[in-house]
């Protein structure tokens, strides 16, 4: 079967591709490679298109008609919470309305299976008991533009399967993290890990935002995921749409088990070799203290389950981050 895979050319995207094609699928990408890298897919089919402009649809139909394509993983957004706080209008047109003419493109193609990325910041900042795992059937109450449009692509996903049959699963991811190969490394600096790999390369020290929180060592805790099990999971969900048994549209993507922020510098520390010592800042606004996945639903449902630890993604980041980043200047200890 052929599987169109929109974002294919970034982070995440580049390892479903990979796994998609070493299991013998084919594959088509769709990147408007404002963030992903052609060299990622290697020799698959890549067409450069935003999907956010109403003219996308047209192209996109004979593209799916092109190749064949019987199923479709979406998972080309913009992401960064902040800059979503700044340009939310611009937020609801790439990912929304990316979604909507996806959708368009696919209900016009006969096209019925659809896997979405979306993101656990369509929880927000739960108000559950410490230690609490969060659950799908949880409130889902947004905190920034970013969350909202994960959310409201979710909706018009179940809506298009009310109107027209799609059959629509989304998988919120939680902190994704590593690298399953080092030259499919995350390359930016958005996240804990690269935040504080680019500092210590760079002679500074990475900077923990708030430590008075109410966990054991005051940071706040998340739960990491690596990507490489990310992107395992991406395949079971597809899989699963060819099931007529399908009780659940949602599922967290995470391992149950948090770190905290001084965990995972802790850890950084041990697989690089350097002396991390943290400056404490204030909190920022909306960081919940504590968002960890109650992964019960996608093992119990779809049989997969993380394998990979907190110190497999660091490492592994590790590995990716070094060679494209020079020699560190903060000397090992």
């Amino acid at each position: 079967m052929t599987v169109l895979v929109t974002g294919g050319a970034g982070y995440i995207g580049a390892h479903v591709v990979r796994l998609l094609r070493d299991r013998g699928d084919d594959v088509v990408v769709v990147d408007d490679l404002s963030s992903g890298v052609a060299a990622n897919v290697g020799d698959t089919p890549l067409m450069e298109l935003d999907l956010s402009v109403p003219e996308v649809v047209e192209p996109l139909e004979k593209l799916i008609d092109e190749y064949g394509v019987q199923s479709v993983i979406h998972i080309a957004a913009k992401k960064q919470v902040g800059e979503s706080a700044e340009r939310p209008a611009w937020y609801y047109l790439q990912n929304v309305g990316g979604m909507a003419n996806l959708l368009l493109a696919m209900q016009h193609a006969g096209v019925d299976k659809l896997m979405f990325s979306s993101s656990a910041a369509t929880y927000g900042n739960p108000d559950v008991p410490a230690g609490s795992l969060m659950r799908e059937d949880g409130p889902s109450t947004p905190i920034s533009p970013y969350g909202e449009t994960k959310l409201v692509c979710e909706w018009l996903m179940r809506d298009a399967a009310a109107a027209w049959g799609l059959r629509g699963v989304g998988l919120r991811y939680f902190n994704v993290a590593g690298a399953g190969w080092p030259e499919l490394g995350d390359p930016t600096a958005f996240n804990l890990i690269p935040i504080a790999l680019r500092a210590l390369t760079s002679g500074k020290q990475p900077v923990i935002y708030g430590n008075d929180y109410p966990t054991a060592d005051g940071t706040c805790i998340r739960d990491y995921i690596h990507v490489l099990d990310l992107a395992e999971a991406h395949l079971a969900a597809l899989d699963h749409l060819s099931q007529d048994d399908r009780p659940h549209d949602v599922f967290n993507v995470g391992t149950g088990t948090g770190s905290s922020v001084s965990e995972v510098l802790a850890q950084i520390g041990r697989s690089t070799g350097y002396a991390v010592e943290p400056t404490i800042g204030d909190r920022r606004p909306g960081d919940p203290a504590n968002l960890v996945a109650d992964s019960s639903r996608i093992r119990d449902t779809l049989g997969w389950s993380a394998t990979r630890d907190l110190a497999a993604m660091v490492d592994s980041a590790w590995q990716a981050w070094e060679p494209t980043h020079g020699t560190p200047e903060v000397p090992p200890h």
